[in-house]
């Protein structure tokens, strides 16, 4: 088993969209368009970066953002969908928690491998 931890300051989040637009956010797949609300997309994005960490390999050739979508289930717990066949192989199990608080984002990833 293993652990990923990630935090993110939600007015970069703000910035970005603002910059860009959401659907210019290259981090997102389609399934996680459920919401416009910087404070999700900020979680969406820890939840990434503390699956990457999780998973030791960084944001790269092994693992990239597209590879998971953060997604709900109908109470609204976030759960991680595996996109990536490879990944499927590898990981048993996986769960995530998100919070907010202070203008920050805060997700921690836990890895259970077959």
């Amino acid at each position: 088993m293993k652990i990923g931890i990630d935090i993110v300051v939600i007015k970069r989040i703000e910035d970005l969209i603002k910059k860009f637009g959401i659907e210019k956010l290259k981090f997102l797949n389609q399934d996680e368009y459920y919401s416009k609300n910087p404070n999700t997309i900020a979680g969406i994005y820890a939840s990434k970066e503390a699956f990457s960490k999780a998973l030791g390999s960084g944001i790269g050739e092994e693992f990239s953002f597209r590879d998971i979508s953060i997604i709900k289930n109908d109470k609204g717990k976030p759960l991680i969908k595996i996109n990536s066949p490879t990944l499927k192989t590898k990981i048993k199990d996986c769960d995530v928690s998100i919070t907010h608080d202070g203008g920050l984002a805060i997700a921690v990833v836990v890895l259970k491998f077959r």
